[in-house]
């Protein structure tokens, strides 16, 4: 479609000018523009100024929150009411109360969410663990910074970042923080931009650091010998894959497991689990385990309650008598939240552009900028000591003749004129003038002389010093690792999470659990199920179903068989036979579309037993004529799903399923009263489960194919009439000496 071309500019298109009586006037462009014009920069935004963590580890809606808490003297004053904070933070952070209030429940030590809290808390902050504990209104609580915030304001005055204006221009506020360690890999941090996201898992505070002087000092140096893996301040234990550690340090990307810590009481039978994964909540944990008892997959348990406290998390588990509590977490850990992984996405802006780095590129990066803010700080400082050593030599100047400058000022008749005097008779500039003209008449003795003369000689040596730093990288590394150091000393605490190796886990297998034995199973026209055992069938043989009802297929299985059950609605449903109990022949059974959650009005057209390999096949006949021959190993998948959609074609009805191992002799029955005899091995088998498969059976406009049967299962004795050698092939009508057995249909 060619694009209309824009109107001139100040020639708006008027289009359907007289709408209600008022004017309207739309501009067209292309859509192309509009979101060049519109959506992009609402995207960048997004990606720059909200989600996604810089250099220094926060967003910025963290660093103007803990920016505003300094400049209310809150890192060594007391803690104040929080809404305050929230309403001095709305200066710098133009949204809502609720969203910064958010921030800062997050950031505080009473949510625990991260390992070194930024905010000193009193009062209800939530759990990180929990869903359901709410925090309190900020009006009921009270908060300052924690003693760590002083490794990320210690030089701020000093010109080691830049300041820009808020969003009113009334106040300035810095580019960043000038964190002293690498609080990037420290804070847990993660955000959802425009197309793209950033998850950063937390380390120890300690290993960081090792890391960094290593790093420094060694660029090459192994990483995974001193960072081990991440921490986190929920505890639990991480389960450490080598090559998956490698590959999140090398790119960024990747993901590691995580599972809870419990202890086995065994005065009292039960288990207490004390510490869970960061990803989940208690609550979480509760309800999967209800679901699973109620679903009779977890038989040990007679009581679970959650009794946390002042004293932290506790979740116990009652267990019953002879139950094994190894086995038995090993099954959580499998079915649960108790075990779950954690996806790594190092994405950090980096001047302005988004990167997804790994460890290494980040210390780097870190580094590299780290080094510029202790470079910008010395340069302050060398300024400093510079502008007070010309004080100092004006001043000496002055000294030398100090009856002179006394004469100069006493016979100066205007005030206005001192500075210009000093300044033409002792050959100083205004600066130094200013300085000597305040000097206080008590100071002009001789100690004061000696004592400006010496520091005159320490300034120089302090100078000479802090530019030998400047022009030498070695030096500037060295002050970074002192600072780490000191860092690691004040603050680092002991690994939360502990580390097991992969090879010590031991993985859960259902199969070992479910008893194996032989088993009778019945399907009904209705949808009713029944597993019955031959002891129990051998005692009554009689099958109850409900009124209009019959047998639809029954065939001999085991107990721990996988079993898949079709329906009308294209889909099928996976599962086990362990899990339907066993029961009698004179009950009705279990009532197929409420026991696997079916869709509403969905019925069970057909079950097969795919057998441990997934061998064979299923052919599907339509009433169209058309059959598909679909490998049993299509409806295998990797992970446990329980539910697959497309199932077979939803093109024309379906007419019947047949389930072959080898192929054989099948007769198609048609509504016309035709019959045709042909091999299975003329349909090629076809990889798409949803496929339409080939003509059979050619129908005449209002017949459609009704059935298909096994040869065996017939009554044809003339089987020449029938057989086909080729497909597509109309048969031939069905001879009254044919048609002993009445033609199943698929109701």
């Amino acid at each position: 479609m060619p694009k209309k071309k824009l109107p001139e500019e100040g020639k708006p298109k008027v289009n359907n000018p007289n709408v209600l009586g008022l004017r309207a006037e739309v501009l067209e462009q292309p859509i192309t523009d509009t979101l060049e014009r519109n959506y992009m920069p609402y995207a960048m935004s997004v990606i720059v100024s909200r989600a996604i963590p810089e250099i220094d580890g926060f967003k910025p809606s963290h660093r103007k929150l803990l920016y505003t808490m300094y400049k209310m003297g809150l890192l060594t004053g007391a803690r104040t009411k929080s809404a305050n904070i929230v309403g001095q933070t709305m200066r710098l952070n133009p949204h809502g109360d609720a969203a910064i209030y958010d921030t800062m429940v997050r950031l505080s030590k009473g949510y625990g969410a991260l390992l070194h809290p930024y905010v000193d808390s009193k009062g209800n902050f939530g759990k990180v663990y929990s869903r359901d504990m709410a925090w309190a209104a900020p009006r009921y609580t009270e908060a300052k910074l924690a003693p760590i915030c002083a490794e990320f304001f210690r030089d701020i005055d000093q010109d080691t970042v830049d300041f820009v204006d808020n969003y009113d221009s009334t106040m300035k506020e810095p580019v960043l923080l000038p964190t002293s360690f690498p609080n990037i890999l420290v804070s847990a941090n993660q955000g959802i931009a425009v197309g793209m996201a950033s998850q950063l898992c937390g380390f120890n505070l300690g290993e960081v650091c090792e890391t960094t002087i290593a790093y420094l000092k060694n660029p090459d140096c192994d990483l995974t010998a001193i960072l081990l893996a991440p921490d986190f301040p929920t505890g639990g234990e991480v389960i450490l894959d080598g090559a998956a550690l490698s590959e999140i340090y090398r790119t960024g990307r990747g993901s590691l497991k995580l599972r809870a810590k419990w202890r086995y009481v065994k005065e009292q039978n039960l288990i207490e689990i004390y510490e869970i994964p960061y990803t989940t909540t208690s609550e979480a944990i509760l309800d999967k385990v209800a679901e699973l008892i109620k679903a009779g997959k977890v038989k040990e348990v007679a009581d679970m309650r959650d009794e946390t406290d002042l004293n932290g998390l506790k979740l116990t588990i009652d267990l019953k008598r002879g139950a094994d509590p190894d086995k038995l977490m090993q099954k959580l850990f499998r079915s649960t939240s108790l075990q779950d992984s954690i996806s790594c996405n190092f994405n950090i802006l980096i001047a302005g552009s988004p990167r997804v780095m790994g460890v290494r590129e980040i210390l780097e990066e870190w580094c590299a900028w780290r080094t510029q803010s202790v470079r910008r700080r010395v340069y302050y400082v060398l300024g400093k000591k510079k502008d007070k050593l010309h004080l100092l030599k004006g001043l000496k100047r002055i000294l030398l003749d100090i009856d002179k400058a006394i004469r100069i000022i006493r016979e100066t008749e205007e005030e206005s004129m001192v500075i210009p005097n000093l300044m033409i008779g002792f050959g100083i500039d205004q600066v130094q003038a200013e300085y000597v003209a305040e000097i206080k008449l008590r100071n002009i003795n001789k100690e004061y002389i000696l004592k400006r003369v010496q520091e005159e000689e320490a300034l120089r040596d302090e100078i000479d010093d802090l530019e030998d730093t400047l022009n030498s990288p070695q030096r500037v590394k060295k002050l970074i690792i002192g600072e780490l150091e000191d860092v690691k000393k004040k603050y680092a605490v002991p690994r939360r999470t502990t580390i097991v190796y992969g090879h010590e886990v031991e993985e859960y297998q259902e199969e070992d659990d479910i008893p194996d034995y032989p088993v009778h199973v019945f399907l009904s026209r209705e949808g009713y199920f029944k597993k019955i055992t031959p002891a129990s069938l051998r005692m009554s043989s009689e099958q109850k179903y409900k009124e209009e009802d019959g047998l639809r297929q029954s065939f001999e299985a085991n107990n721990s068989d996988e079993i898949m059950f079709f329906t009308d609605k294209c889909q099928v449903y996976k599962t086990r036979l362990s899990e339907f109990e066993d029961t009698k022949a004179s009950v009705l059974g279990d009532y197929l579309p409420t026991k696997l959650g079916m869709d509403s009005e969905e019925r069970v057209v057909f079950c097969h037993l795919p057998g441990a390999d997934y061998g064979g096949y299923l052919l599907f006949f339509f009433e169209n004529g058309k059959g598909a021959k679909v490998p049993v190993s299509a409806y295998q998948t990797a992970s446990n799903r329980r539910k697959l959609t497309g199932a077979y074609s939803d093109k024309s009805p379906l007419a019947d399923v047949i389930a072959l191992r080898e192929d054989t002799e099948l007769v198609a029955y048609s509504t016309e009263q035709r019959a045709l005899i042909f091999n299975t091995a003329l349909l090629s088998p076809k990889a798409t489960r949803s496929t339409q498969g080939v003509q059979v059976m050619t129908l005449k406009p209002k017949y459609h194919l009704s059935a298909v049967r096994r040869l065996e299962d017939t009554g044809i004795t003339n089987l020449g009439r029938y057989r086909c050698r080729a497909i597509p092939a109309a048969g031939a009508l069905v001879r009254e000496e044919d048609s002993e057995d009445k033609q199943m249909a698929l109701l």
